[in-house]
């Protein structure tokens, strides 16, 4: 019957209405003829009206093409075309006095009338009756939805009497948190309390919900929708009119907030006297030059108008970014921008690179930092941080580069994870090229070592965003965990000016300041974009934080020197440490020992030599029982 519905034409359900509406006027004569007593019986009446009635049945199809009443949709009748069907019956009805005249038929004026009240009443009721009967038809249909709405308010209403004239969703209830509308109906449909949905769910075989709450906060409405989908069903959301209208921005507390104001203290980047002429005039090489750290070095080398920056990048999107990015910025100048795709792991390339362009200053920044990624892919981590470091120390020793700088991490102090031990094994390697090669031909090869940087890719703050714009939880892993933090721009500059203060051999630190708790952090951003946190003592806040362990290799804190000395230098936020170093037969062999365990893919191998050569490695635990260093702060 479905698909007989279907298959029908807009011109053979016309003709159908034709029909029906030509059937209901003999049975209106019927009927007004048995109510006027006066006359001759019923048969009688209608047999001496048969003359006419063909010329009515003309006109009627006549009317009711012109009026557009068989063209009318069913659920017009239930909200309108009301008006037109009394004009179809009153003009029936004049159109039956001037026939009876004319053909001389004695019949009452109330008779007519009653004619057309009864045909009338009889077009009403058959829509309505067909109407019933379709949505019957369709509701047994297979690929009817039927759908519950969340908010019985406006745009509810406005939602239902819209979804009643499709022909495949079928609103079913409402739900509404307020209890005023809780138990009523509202558009013959049952309004319910929002703890009831499961139920409701089960007994009305819901296959959607529809959010019609656009008055809510977007946090609450994803809370919400997180929520029904958990139950298995699909949800949709409903922008409010003054939003489809453009009047209202449909995310207006969601603008990204800049990083730098979640630090928590001033910004160093207050220009130095000098330093500029580490780099001025210079060939700069700068690994991993797309990633957030190496486009911010290529920024700001640029500004000291080196002779030619070398972008070498993996990455071959982030190559392009970067290298679009310089080229507008030195347009105008003689400063080449020369985009290197290629690995640091390719001794052949580096050394080809180094020698085709003649390289005098290095930066190398590239390297895999996400620590669960790396933590699950330890051989890959291995050998791009650290074997890719000792690879291209080597051979820019080897080609006499000036000035090498390795940015490192304050996960490589004791560190829990592999990607901190990576790191730490790089030190190591740059450490001993310094001292055994660079620092015999008048080289400066050395480390900066800093914590996380404010808005780099995978760092917390834009991840905070990202979870705020879908409507929270924010996730932290422990109520405790805290963090050493810099922006970008202060954490590129400062590693500029450590790298033009470089002698040989130093390991920088930079002072971040105090570390800053993660969930002070997530506090902050929650409340930046003009929400409440919901969390005990404000159960009805906008955004959950969410504690979710500590993930592997992570740790409670982190430390920025092994010793805990940090000895001053001509900058008040950049600090040198001492530290042991390995000699060259232990670099050798560790290395060795981690290209054989690479070669060999066996990880278990590799996690061996780490633990054997990277001094304070274990596991959190661990470390929280061991550490007895203290920590001591620089004067701001």
């Amino acid at each position: 019957m479905l698909d007989l519905l279907k298959s029908l034409s807009r011109t053979q359900k016309r003709n159908i209405f034709i029909v029906i509406d030509s059937m209901l006027i003999p049975a209106a004569l019927l009927f007004a003829f048995s109510l006027n007593v006066s006359e001759a019986s019923v048969w009688d009446s209608f047999r001496a009206y048969l003359p006419v009635l063909p010329y009515i049945l003309i006109v009627s199809a006549a009317l009711s093409l012109w009026l557009g009443i068989s063209t009318a949709t069913l659920n017009d009748y239930e909200a309108g075309s009301i008006g037109r069907s009394s004009v179809y019956s009153a003009l029936l009805v004049m159109t039956s006095i001037l026939l009876t005249t004319a053909a001389n038929l004695q019949m009452s004026f109330s008779t007519h009338v009653m004619f057309g009240v009864s045909f009338f009443v009889f077009l009403i009721l058959t829509r309505a009756i067909l109407l019933q009967v379709v949505v019957a038809i369709y509701r047994n249909g297979s690929d009817r939805c039927r759908v519950l709405i969340y908010g019985a308010g406006t745009t509810g209403m406005q939602l239902v009497s819209a979804l009643r004239s499709h022909k495949q969703i079928e609103p079913v209830a409402f739900v509404d948190d307020s209890q005023a509308l809780q138990g009523v109906n509202v558009l013959r449909l049952p309004v319910y309390s929002p703890v009831r949905i499961a139920e409701i769910v089960a007994e009305k075989k819901i296959d959607r919900v529809l959010l019609a709450i656009p008055s809510q906060t977007h946090p609450k409405q994803m809370q919400i929708a997180r929520r029904l989908q958990k139950m298995g069903l699909e949800v949709q959301s409903l922008p409010s009119f003054s939003q489809l209208i453009g009047e209202e921005a449909l995310v207006d507390k969601l603008t990204p907030v800049n990083p730098r104001n979640f630090l928590g203290r001033d910004e160093v980047m207050t220009p130095q006297a000098g330093g500029g002429e580490a780099y001025a005039g210079r060939r700069v090489l700068i690994s991993g030059a797309g990633g957030s750290i190496g486009s911010e070095l290529s920024r700001q080398v640029l500004e000291y108008r080196p002779e030619k920056i070398v972008l070498y990048e993996l990455s071959e999107l982030a190559l392009y970014q970067i290298h679009q990015e310089l080229t507008q910025l030195a347009e105008g100048s003689d400063i080449q921008i020369v985009p290197v795709l290629g690995s640091v792991t390719d001794a052949r390339q580096v050394r080809k690179v180094l020698s085709d362009h003649d390289i005098q200053v290095v930066l190398h920044a590239a390297a895999y930092k996400h620590v669960p990624l790396v933590e699950f892919n330890p051989l890959t981590g291995l050998a791009n941080n650290t074997l890719g470091t000792q690879t291209l120390v080597s051979e820019a020793a080897s080609a006499g580069v000036e000035r090498f700088m390795l940015i490192s991490s304050d996960k490589a102090v004791r560190p829990t994870n592999m990607m901190g031990a990576s790191k730490r094994l790089a030190e190591l390697a740059v450490q001993d090229i310094a001292q055994r090669v660079a620092a015999p031909k008048g080289l400066n090869f050395s480390i900066v070592r800093f914590g996380n940087v404010l808005g780099s890719s995978g760092s917390v703050v834009p991840l905070f965003q990202d979870q705020l714009r879908r409507g929270g939880p924010l996730t932290v892993t422990h109520p405790e965990v805290s963090r050493y933090f810099m922006t970008v721009q202060e954490a590129v500059h400062l590693v500029l000016r450590a790298g033009s203060m470089a002698s040989g051999g130093e390991v920088f630190v930079l002072d971040m300041g105090k570390p800053v708790k993660i969930e002070q952090l997530a506090r902050q951003v929650i409340e930046s974009a003009g929400f409440t946190v919901r969390d005990a003592q404000k159960p009805d806040g906008d955004i959950e934080i969410e504690f979710t362990g500590l993930r592997p290799g992570e740790k409670m804190t982190e430390e920025l020197t092994l010793s805990g000395t940090q000895v001053g230098t001509g900058h008040k936020k950049i600090f040198f440490t001492v530290e042991d170093c390995l000699s060259e037969i232990e670099v050798a062999s560790a290395m060795r020992s981690l290209r054989h365990a690479l070669a060999a893919s066996d990880e278990d191998a590799a996690r061996a030599v780490v633990k054997r050569w990277v001094e304070g490695f274990g596991t959190p635990q661990q470390q929280h029982e061991d550490a007895g260093t203290e920590i001591t702060y620089p004067a701001e």
